[in-house]
C-alpha cells in the first residue's frame, strides 16, 4: 500500500476561522468583479472588455479610412493579448459597440448581420466585418499615448494596455450602459449629444448651475429606438439621486388603412417606434397570446411590415371598436409602456459610486481637463527639445566657416562635438544634432525652412503655456473641442419628452359631448395666436411648422406612399375642416396641431387623432381637409360614387362643434367621393367609371343650393355596374386630363364637350383597350402641373400633365404608366403647388 503523504510535515499551519475566510475571499472575488468586469468607468464610460477591444482595433490601424476587417481577427486580437476570457463574450461586446439600435452613437462601424430589433442574433464572427466608426476613432483615440493616459501590463505583462482611454466626451452618459456586479448593478440610460455638450459647456461656465437649469438643457435620455418619455418626475428623481423610474412608450398613431376587394377600410394602430431594448418579435407575439386568451378584445390582424427604412406595425381593429381604448390595453398589458430603472452607478477612482446627472458631469469634466493637462505639457515638452535643436542647426549655419574649419581640423566625432559645444557656445545635443545634419541643410532652401519651422515653434510654445499657465484659457479650449464635436456628430433628439397620454380619454367623460375638453383628449389650453404653417398630405397628415422656423423642407420627408397636397399660411386660432366619405365635416384648431420636429416631423401628425372620440372610432376615410372660409358667400359641390350630387353654401360651416356635422344624407351603401369649391358661372364635368363626361352649367336651374338634411339630386344616368369616377369644376381651364385603371391617360379639350343637362347620359369620351378596364379619376390640366396615381398596391407614381398628349374623343390615350400584375390605378389626385 502506497505511504501516504504528509503535505504539513515541513510547514505551518494557521488557524482561521471559516467564515473569516469566506468574507475575505468573497470581498476580493466581488471587487474584482466590479472593477475588472462589471461596472464601467465614469471616465470614458467603459467596462474594460468594451476598452481592449477599441484599443486593439486602434493598435490594428481600422481606421475610418480603412477597410473593414474580419471580427474573428479582432477578437483573436482581444483575447491573446488583453483579455483571457470566452470568445463569444469578446463578440457579444464587440456586437454591442456596432448595432445603432443598443448604442445612441455607435462606437465601431460594422458590414454584415449584427442582429436586429427581433433579437435576431448576429451572425458569427467569421463572416462579420468592423472597423472604428468616425466618432470612436476621433472621440476616444486620437490623443491615446502613454503621455496622456496611464498604461499598465497586461495580463502576461508582455504588452502594455491603457487603463483608461482619453474620451473627448462623457460616452458613459451618451450611449448608456448596463452591468450586473455583485450585489450591485448599474443602468444608466444614452442621451443626446447636442444636449450633453451643452450642459457640460454650461458646468464650465458655472459650476454651481442650478439644476432647474441643467435639467433645461438636459431634459431626460434620448434612446436610440425613440419612443416617448411619460412625466418627468422619473427623470428628474434619477437626475438628482442617481436612481429613478423612467416610464417609456413607444409611438402609436391611429390610421385608416385601405381595404380588401369588397370590405371597408378599416382602422389600425400602427406602431413605428417601440420602447428601448423591446423585443419587436416576442411584442408582438405577446399581443397576439393576449388576444387569444381574450385578455384584449377588438383586434383583428397583426402585420410586421417594418423594412429597412423604418418600423411599422400594423395592428388592425375590427369594426365598431374604440381604437383609444385597445390602445390604453396595450399600454397596460404589453411592453409598448415599460419602464426604464436608471442607476447611475460607475467607477470613481476604482470605487463603484452612485452618482447624480451634475456629479457624473463633474468628474468627466475633471477627467478631461487632467488629460489636457497631460497633452499639452507632454506636446511642450517635444516642442520645448525640438525647438532647442532647430535653434542649434541655426546658430551652426550662421558660423558655417568656423564649424567647416572645426570639422576639418577635428581628428573624429567626439573631439569635433566638443569643441563644436565649446566655441559655438551649444548643448552637447545641439552638437550631436549638427553632426547628424546632411549637407542638403546647408542649402539657402533649407535655411529658410529651419527658420519658419522655429518661428512656428515658438507660436506653438507660446500658446501652450498660455494654456497651462492660465485655467480660464484651458477651459476656452475645452469648450472649442466640445463644440467642434457637437457640430461635427450631434444630431437631433429621437425620444420625446413629458408628452401627456394623449390617448386616455379622461374618466367620465361621454363619447358625444360638445366639451372640448371632453371629447377630445388631445385639447390643450387657449393659446396666444400666432403665425404658422400648414402642410397637408395625402395619408391623413398634418405638418405644422413656424414661418421662420426648422422645417421639413419637401415631399421627400414623407413615406414613400405619400405627398403634400397642400400648404397653408394660416395661424393658430384658425381652424381646419375634415370631410369624411360619410359626409360629417370636423374642426381641428389650428393651434392644437403639435408642432412638428425632429423625427416626429417627418410624416407629421395623423389628422385622425386629433378629431373628437366619435370621429376617431368611425371606420371613414377623410376626403378633403380645408381651412375655415372666411369669406362665406362661396359654395360647394358634393358628389356621391353612386350619383348623388349637390350645391351646398359655405355658410353651412360656421359655428361647428366637435361632434361635427352631416352636411348631406346617404343611402345606406353610398358614400362621398369628391367634393370641390365652386363659384356661379362656372360649369361642372361628371366622369363615369365607363369613360362617359357630361358637362352642365353650375346655376339654380340645373342645379340648386340645398340644405344639409337633403340628399341631393341625381348628376347623371349610370348604367348597370357602373360608378361615378370624379368630377371637376371649371371656369378658367382649357383642357382636362383622364387617367384609366390600367394606366391610360389623355387630355381632352373643353371646346369637346358640349353643355347638356343634368341628368343626362352624358358623351363617350374615353376608349379602352381593354374590356375590364375603366376610368380612374379626372381633374384640370393645369399646364406645368402634377397629378399622383394611387394604386391597389398602395403604389404612388407622380406624373407630369404636360407629358400627357391631347387626344379627341374617340382615342384610347396612350400608357404612362407600367403596372404589375394585379395592379390597377384606383386613383388620380391634383397636386397643388405652393
Amino acid at each position: 500500500m502506497a505511504k501516504q503523504l504528509n503535505l504539513l510535515s515541513g510547514g505551518q499551519v494557521i488557524t482561521t476561522a471559516l467564515h473569516t475566510e469566506m468574507q475575505r475571499s468573497y470581498l476580493e472575488y466581488a471587487m474584482s468583479v466590479i472593477v475588472g468586469r462589471a461596472l464601467p468607468d465614469v471616465r470614458d464610460g467603459l467596462k474594460p472588455v468594451h476598452r481592449r477591444i477599441l484599443y486593439a482595433m486602434h493598435e490594428l490601424g481600422l481606421t475610418p479610412e480603412r477597410p473593414y476587417r474580419k471580427c474573428a481577427r479582432v477578437v483573436g486580437d482581444v483575447l491573446g493579448k488583453y483579455h483571457p476570457h470566452g470568445d463569444q463574450s469578446v463578440y457579444d461586446a464587440l456586437v454591442r459597440l456596432v448595432q445603432d439600435f443598443s448604442s445612441r452613437y455607435p462606437l465601431l462601424a460594422g458590414h454584415g448581420n449584427f442582429g436586429s430589433v427581433d433579437n435576431d442574433p448576429p451572425a458569427a464572427m467569421r463572416y462579420t466585418e468592423t472597423r472604428l466608426a468616425s466618432l470612436g476613432h476621433e472621440g476616444m483615440l486620437t490623443e491615446i499615448g502613454e503621455e496622456t493616459v496611464e498604461f499598465i501590463g497586461n495580463f502576461d505583462n508582455s504588452q502594455q494596455e491603457p487603463t483608461v482611454l482619453p474620451a473627448q466626451l462623457p460616452f458613459l452618459i451618451l450611449n448608456g450602459c448596463a452591468g450586473i456586479a455583485v450585489g450591485m448593478a448599474t443602468n444608466i440610460p444614452p442621451h443626446n449629444l447636442n444636449e450633453i455638450v451643452d450642459g457640460l459647456v454650461a458646468l464650465i461656465d458655472n459650476p454651481e448651475l442650478p439644476d432647474s437649469k441643467l435639467f433645461e438643457l438636459i431634459p431626460g435620455p434620448d434612446f436610440p429606438t425613440g419612443g416617448e418619455i411619460v412625466g418627468d418626475s422619473g427623470i428628474r428623481e434619477a437626475y438628482t439621486t442617481g436612481r429613478g423610474s423612467i416610464v417609456l412608450r413607444g409611438i402609436a398613431t391611429i390610421e385608416e388603412i385601405a381595404a380588401t376587394k369588397g370590405t371597408k377600410r378599416k382602422t389600425a394602430i400602427i406602431v413605428t417606434e417601440l420602447p428601448y431594448q423591446v423585443n419587436k418579435a416576442g411584442w408582438i407575439e405577446k399581443i397576439a397570446e393576449l388576444v387569444n386568451q381574450g385578455r384584449i378584445n377588438g383586434i383583428s390582424d397583426i402585420r410586421d411590415e417594418s423594412d429597412r427604412d423604418g418600423m411599422r406595425v400594423v395592428i388592425e381593429l375590427k369594426r365598431d371598436i374604440n381604437p383609444h381604448e385597445i390602445l390604453q390595453a396595450l399600454y397596460h398589458q404589453s411592453a409598448l409602456q415599460s419602464n426604464f430603472g436608471a442607476i447611475l452607478l460607475a467607477l470613481v477612482d476604482g470605487q463603484p459610486r452612485q452618482l447624480s446627472l451634475r456629479n457624473l458631469l463633474l468628474e468627466f469634466l475633471r477627467f478631461r481637463e487632467q488629460t489636457l493637462v497631460r497633452r499639452y505639457s507632454y506636446e511642450l515638452g517635444k516642442a520645448e527639445n525640438r525647438s532647442h535643436l532647430v535653434e542649434g542647426l541655426l546658430k551652426a549655419l550662421s558660423n558655417l566657416d568656423e564649424l567647416i574649419s572645426i570639422l576639418r581640423q577635428a581628428p573624429d566625432g567626439s573631439t569635433a562635438k566638443v569643441q563644436i559645444a565649446s566655441r559655438l557656445e551649444l548643448t552637447e545635443v545641439q552638437a550631436d544634432a549638427i553632426l547628424a545634419m546632411p549637407l542638403r541643410r546647408l542649402t539657402g532652401l533649407e535655411r529658410q525652412n529651419l527658420e519658419q519651422e522655429f518661428n512656428e515653434l515658438r507660436e506653438q510654445i507660446t500658446d501652450l503655456q498660455r494654456l497651462l499657465g492660465d485655467r480660464k484659457e484651458l477651459l476656452k479650449s475645452l469648450k472649442k473641442d466640445f463644440r467642434s464635436l457637437k457640430k461635427k456628430f450631434g444630431d437631433e433628439r429621437r425620444t420625446r419628452i413629458g408628452a401627456e397620454a394623449k390617448f386616455e380619454p379622461p374618466k367620465g367623460a361621454k363619447k358625444n359631448s360638445d366639451d372640448d375638453t371632453k371629447s377630445n383628449p388631445t385639447s390643450k389650453p387657449e393659446v396666444k395666436s400666432e403665425e404658422t404653417i400648414l402642410e397637408l398630405t395625402h395619408r391623413g397628415y398634418v405638418r405644422r411648422s413656424q414661418p421662420n422656423g426648422k422645417k421639413p423642407k419637401g415631399d421627400n420627408n414623407l413615406s414613400e406612399n405619400d405627398f403634400i397636397l397642400q400648404t397653408v399660411d394660416t395661424n393658430t386660432e384658425k381652424e381646419l375642416l375634415i370631410i369624411t366619405s360619410g359626409a360629417k365635416v370636423y374642426p381641428i384648431r389650428v393651434g392644437d396641431i403639435p408642432v412638428s420636429t425632429g423625427r416626429s416631423g417627418t410624416r407629421g401628425t395623423p389628422l385622425i387623432t386629433l378629431l373628437s372620440n366619435t370621429a376617431q372610432g368611425a371606420t371613414e376615410a377623410i376626403i378633403t381637409r380645408f381651412m375655415q372660409p372666411e369669406n362665406q358667400d362661396g359654395e360647394m359641390i358634393l358628389l356621391t360614387k353612386q350619383g348623388r350630387i349637390k350645391r351646398l353654401s359655405l355658410m353651412e360651416f360656421s359655428n361647428l362643434s366637435r361632434r361635427g356635422i352631416t352636411i348631406t344624407k346617404l343611402k345606406d351603401d353610398d358614400e362621398l367621393l369628391s367634393t370641390q369649391f365652386t363659384n356661379p358661372g362656372a360649369s361642372v364635368v361628371l366622369a363615369s367609371s365607363g369613360g362617359r363626361l357630361l358637362r352642365f352649367a353650375i346655376n339654380d336651374e340645373q342645379l340648386a343650393i340645398m340644405g344639409r338634411t337633403a340628399m341631393g339630386v341625381q348628376a347623371m344616368r349610370l348604367r348597370l355596374n357602373e360608378t361615378m369616377a370624379g368630377f371637376v369644376s371649371v371656369k378658367n381651364s382649357t383642357n382636362i386630363l383622364l387617367v384609366t385603371q390600367m394606366g391610360y391617360a389623355k387630355q381632352i379639350s373643353l371646346s369637346n364637350l358640349r353643355l347638356a343637362n343634368r341628368g343626362d347620359i352624358g358623351t363617350q369620351s374615353c376608349k379602352f383597350t381593354n374590356k375590364t378596364d375603366a376610368l380612374a379619376g379626372i381633374t384640370n390640366a393645369i399646364p406645368r402641373g402634377e397629378v399622383a396615381l394611387i394604386t391597389n398596391q398602395q403604389r404612388l407614381v407622380r406624373v407630369a400633365i404636360d407629358t400627357v398628349k391631347l387626344s379627341n374623343r374617340d382615342s384610347t390615350g396612350e400608357s404612362i404608366l407600367q403596372l404589375n400584375r394585379d395592379e390597377k390605378i384606383i386613383s388620380v389626385v391634383e397636386i397643388r403647388q405652393p
